[in-house]
């Protein structure tokens, strides 16, 4: 049996956006379940728009998400002269042609051609036919060279997603395959890359499906195996629109600098399209095991920020405390804080993660611990009434020489809102606030306990009133 090769070809005009990602995640499974290999190629034809950034970026986010490739990088600007070569072949075989109409003799031909309710198109001026005499070429001018697309008969292919696509190939001009400063054009460059590195499936999104009967027709001429096609569905943005910079994540590592786990990115993408079964939350193993194209779905998908917030926060509380610390002080530091050993960082990320939906939301939690807390005044006069005041003195005495764990800490609080006459939330709100500036927190006991004990005590008594 032929081993499975699916690849994954951005062009680095730009971000690994989240469509990409989907189509990167969909062709790795495909083959991480057949035992296949998974390529990754540049292609970075469009020179005027390619950069090192955008590349950079790819490679950042394919990292992020742990979508390792087999082969590759492979960059498509390295590869011209087997391009070039390739093309004069087609030139001596006749499957490609000179051609020296002007870009302003194809705008003349088109609004011709739209005046008379005719397809814009090519004309086929200097294609070589039997019998036909072709003008002489014009003094110093470059050709371009097009490909010599068949005029008989149609494209058929059996979509792996879509179903079976026909194209009658009147419809299709011939393709300019070399521009004419003799660089090759992306649908050319394409089709030799599938071909020279075996892809058997192409798996990519349904913006290609037009760029597909001209790729199947050039293999064909090449006398290529043409590869099966998936073209995926379009994913649209919460509100039903087409997906866009208006939605939010540009990048796949906006979506790491907005505190989401890449495992919560992945198992969210993985069902963006996909089912197997009621199946919600799996690991990229279990996914791999699953992936099949069948049961991809050929309608739009819509994103769902609520769903992968949800599966974030499934993803931080499983996740173990020391890798989300790691995370989490990356972006304290980046805040310009100073991480100290107390209270542990660890220990506030295993009381808070139950709570939290990203990872920016626990480093606000932890970044109270660590700083100079000024708390909002208005919050603290709403909490810190008199009644309040002498329960908090009691407190306050009785916590500089209590066992400093959350037991000794809870019945402490007891005691004294026992004392005066107090329900829980009378004393645990201005003990909150005092020392994390929120209102709402895990339990106060834990909270309190968190703090050396040195650092609760001024907290405390910096409200205090003597």
């Amino acid at each position: 049996m032929k081993m499975i090769r699916t690849r994954f070809a951005p062009s680095p005009t730009g971000f690994l956006h989240i469509g990409g990602a989907r189509t990167a995640l969909f062709s790795w499974a495909y083959a991480r379940h057949h035992a296949g290999k998974f390529i990754l190629r540049i292609e970075d034809t469009d020179v005027a728009r390619s950069t090192p950034a955008a590349v950079q970026a790819i490679l950042d986010g394919m990292d992020w998400l742990g979508l390792a490739h087999d082969e590759g990088p492979f960059y498509q600007l390295q590869r011209m002269d087997r391009y070039k070569a390739v093309i004069k072949e087609m030139l001596d075989a006749g499957t490609a042609y000179h051609c020296y109409t002007t870009p302003e003799e194809l705008d003349r031909m088109r609004e011709t051609q739209r005046a008379t309710g005719l397809k814009p198109r090519y004309d086929g001026t200097w294609r070589p036919e039997p019998g036909k005499t072709l003008p002489p070429p014009p003094d110093g001018a470059l050709p371009v060279v097009r490909f010599r697309n068949p005029v008989e008969g149609k494209v058929v292919w059996d979509d792996l997603v879509k179903g079976r696509i026909e194209i009658a190939n009147n419809e299709l001009d011939d393709l300019v395959i070399a521009r004419a400063d003799g660089t090759p054009t992306y649908n050319f460059c394409v089709v030799v890359d599938d071909w020279e590195m075996e892809i058997t499936h192409v798996i990519r999104g349904d913006d290609h499906v037009n760029n597909t009967p001209r790729q199947i027709n050039i293999l064909t001429a090449l006398g290529a195996e043409v590869p099966l096609y998936a073209h995926l569905s379009m994913i649209l943005g919460d509100d039903g629109q087409k997906l866009s910079k208006r939605h939010g994540a540009v990048s796949v590592m906006q979506y790491d600098d907005d505190g989401y786990l890449p495992e919560a990115v992945l198992n969210y993408l993985a069902r963006l399209g996909w089912s197997h079964g009621d199946e919600e939350i799996f690991s990229m193993q279990q996914f791999c095991e699953w992936f099949d194209l069948d049961h991809i779905t050929p309608s739009a998908a819509q994103f769902n920020t609520e769903k992968l917030n949800w599966l974030n926060a499934h993803y931080i509380k499983q996740t173990d405390n020391a890798r989300l610390s790691g995370l989490v002080r990356s972006r304290l530091e980046a805040r310009g804080i100073t991480i100290t050993d107390e209270p542990s960082l660890e220990a506030i990320i295993g009381l808070y993660k139950e709570r939290m939906s990203n990872l920016n939301e626990l480093a606000d939690a932890a970044e109270v611990f660590y700083i100079d807390l000024h708390p909002n005044a208005d919050v603290l006069a709403l909490h810190l009434t008199p009644e309040i005041l002498p329960a908090l003195a009691d407190f306050i005495d009785g916590a500089k020489g209590v066992e400093w764990e959350a037991p000794a800490i809870a019945a402490l609080i007891k005691t004294c809102i026992g004392k005066h006459g107090l329900k829980m939330p009378k004393l645990a709100m201005p003990l909150r606030v005092l020392l994390t500036g929120q209102t709402q927190t895990p339990s106060v006991d834990a909270v309190v306990a968190l703090f050396p004990r040195e650092i609760a005590l001024g907290r405390l008594a910096a409200a205090s009133v003597g």
